[in-house]
């Protein structure tokens, strides 16, 4: 049932391992990477408690030692105090030039890890095992790490490829539903955004995905990475192609901002109701269908998961503010708000010519309905 997916970068090329019980086999794949038998990991305090010892059994059944810490959980860890706390910890654990951390989380963690070892003396290798189903199909592949800023998200950080990911699929039975589903959104983007066939599959097999068929949960981690792995090699920098991966995202980072960054709203959630936005858009513009959104929101509603703006808990800012909050986005360019829109499910591109009021108007027409 073991998948490997090869992020082919050159010399910084990685494989990405998909499966179950890769924890138990931890210490076969990270000790050729190792010049002397210890990794220091960073996790969470939740993480840290359902799978560092599953870990540590894996790394100590090939001689290796592991030292660890664990950050709260939760977004508002990746920011300043626990990313110098990070660091510093890194620093008094003498982790050398040639030594690996481990990134032993969901995406937070996997995106702090990932800068603190971009940065730890100019550059230490780092290995991500993904424990979550949106980090295991799109933050641990392809090398962006980094922190929030008060101004917004990821705004400061690196490109840092790691050297292995380890992704097991049987972590994910101890996500709870919401966070499991969290993570489809993710999922689901990738058949939106360049495979109709992979939407189609997703949905006959969601359902079953949902409820634990390990064999479905494998095959589309695989068909995700597959995807992440062949964008990123061809754009690692996001200069070009690399921006559709953020199908969703422009209007997700502004509700993420303007619920705070919170549990009202997960980042997955928050791609989920940005793919659908991203469509009723397209389809406004004439770019596709009525059919496309419609059918979009019917899967992620058959799932039970978040697709518009009145599933959000809690007061939402207006239109206008929303807007303002999207032109904070690191994908602005030249002060022009970078859209990415469909012709079709499996047909994305990237544009900057995208009317503001247009935008308006899917806003306004979302925000009423609340």
């Amino acid at each position: 049932m073991q998948q490997t997916v090869n992020v082919d970068l050159g010399e910084r090329a990685y494989r990405v391992e998909i499966g179950p019980d890769l924890l138990a086999q931890s210490g076969h794949y990270i000790a050729p990477l190792l010049h002397r038998p210890r990794v220091a990991v960073l996790t969470d305090e939740t993480v840290s408690g359902l799978h560092l010892e599953g870990l540590r059994a894996g790394l100590s059944a090939a001689g290796i030692e592991l030292s660890a810490l664990a950050l709260p959980a939760g977004e508002a860890t990746k920011g300043w105090p626990q990313f110098e706390r990070a660091v510093e910890w890194l620093l008094s654990e003498k982790v050398e030039r040639r030594d690996v951390v481990v990134a032993l989380g969901g995406g937070v963690i996997g995106d702090l890890a990932g800068f603190a070892a971009a940065v730890l003396r100019r550059g230490v290798r780092f290995v991500q095992i993904p424990t979550s189903l949106l980090a295991q199909v799109d933050s641990s592949v392809g090398g962006k790490t980094g922190i929030n800023a008060p101004q917004g998200k990821n705004l400061i950080g690196a490109f840092h490829q790691p050297s292995l990911v380890l992704a097991d699929t049987s972590v994910l039975g101890t996500l709870t539903d919401r966070d499991f589903l969290a993570g489809y959104g993710e999922v689901v983007k990738y058949g939106l955004l360049g495979d109709a066939a992979f939407f189609e599959w997703l949905e006959v097999n969601g359902p079953a995905l949902a409820s634990g068929d390990m064999a479905a949960r494998v095959q589309a981690v695989t068909r995700s990475v597959q995807m992440k792995a062949d964008i990123v090699a061809r754009d690692e920098t996001e200069q070009g192609d690399r921006a559709l991966l953020n199908l969703g995202h422009t209007f997700c980072h502004a509700l993420e901002a303007a619920t705070g960054y919170s549990d009202r709203l997960l980042h997955g959630e928050g791609v989920a109701i940005g793919c659908a936005m991203a469509f009723e858009l397209s389809a406004r513009l004439g770019l596709c269908s009525q059919e496309s959104p419609s059918r979009v929101r019917a899967h992620l509603r058959a799932m039970g998961m978040k697709t518009d703006l009145a599933d959000i808990p809690g007061d939402l800012p207006g239109a206008e503010a929303l807007i303002d909050l999207m032109a904070q986005d690191k994908k602005v360019v030249d002060g022009q708000l970078r859209f990415i829109l469909a012709r079709g499910i499996g047909e994305a591109f990237v544009t900057s010519d995208v009317p503001r009021d247009a935008v308006m108007s899917v806003l306004t027409d979302a925000l009423a309905a609340r």
